[in-house]
């Protein structure tokens, strides 16, 4: 079994979307209902946070320096000097940003739901770096971890309730041939953020499951980190060599959280992670 740090002691309502920034060589880490991005330096151990005007449900490094963030109304560029400005701005009553990912490609997945949770009140869209939008997947109820094999050609996905992770073929063209990865049983928890290592193995955290699930590129269960914190919510690997596997955490709905729910956890050396792309934007 795999050993647990506590890389960083928060009790954030909703932590989520850690992100390595090799540019920065800093942790990026979210908590969507207190509206904070927040840094981690694991070789100072400085903290920085910086509070949005809306929910925020991910924030990636930009190829040019600043961030890119999925808010509640839109996606919006936060300059290096603090300026932002919107690229894609649609607010939809009742609905908020979700998890995002940057594709191979440079662009933006970006996910949404309803505040709700209605069934299929939610959408996976492709932004470009011009603000060009594409809605690749509609109807979904709760858009989650999105990532791609090492070569580009498959894409993983989770819609949380339906308890699935899903593989696509992936090209320049977008997604086609939807099928399940892997179905998570009952009793377990329910997928939601996910990252994909140099092998080729999908990495999932499981709300109400307390743990990090590695699944093999044919959908077999090749490894679990047990945590303490029942709502585990993604991981990424991050640390100079991206080996370390990073993990956010949440405390909202639990009448009695763990001293750690909200933290960020790390389980150093476990595995070889992906350089992830900076958004072309």
């Amino acid at each position: 079994m795999s050993r647990y740090e506590a890389a960083v002691r928060a009790e954030a309502a909703l932590g989520e979307g850690p992100a390595w920034d090799p540019a920065t060589r800093r942790l990026l880490w979210l908590d969507i209902l207190g509206m904070r991005v927040h840094t981690y330096d694991p070789s100072s151990g400085r903290r920085t946070v910086r509070t949005t005007e809306q929910h925020v449900g991910a924030a990636k490094p930009r190829a040019g320096g600043g961030l890119v963030l999925n808010l509640r109304d839109g996606v919006g560029l936060l300059d290096p000097d603090g300026t932002f400005r919107w690229l894609h701005h649609e607010p939809v009553p009742g609905r908020r940003a979700n998890d995002a990912a940057v594709a191979p490609d440079g662009s933006l997945w970006a996910g949404t739901m309803r505040y709700d949770e209605a069934r299929g009140g939610g959408t996976l869209s492709r932004l470009s770096g011009d603000g060009e939008v594409r809605v690749v997947l509609p109807d979904v109820t709760v858009s989650n971890g999105t990532g791609w094999s090492p070569d580009g050609r498959l894409m993983y996905y989770a819609d949380t309730p339906t308890r699935r992770v899903d593989v696509f073929d992936h090209d320049d063209e977008g997604v086609r041939n939807r099928r399940t990865l892997v179905e998570i049983e009952r009793g377990a928890g329910f997928p939601d953020g996910l990252t994909v290592d140099a092998q080729g193995c999908v990495w999932v955290a499981l709300w109400d499951g307390g743990a990090v699930r590695r699944y093999t590129p044919s959908g077999e269960l090749d490894r679990v980190i047990d945590l303490p914190t029942p709502r585990t919510t993604a991981c990424a690997f991050g640390g100079p060599d991206l080996t370390d596997l990073y993990i956010t955490t949440a405390r909202t709905g639990l009448s009695r959280p763990h001293p750690l729910s909200g933290s960020v956890l790390v389980v150093p050396g476990a595995g070889e992670g992906l350089p992830q792309p900076a958004f072309e934007g």
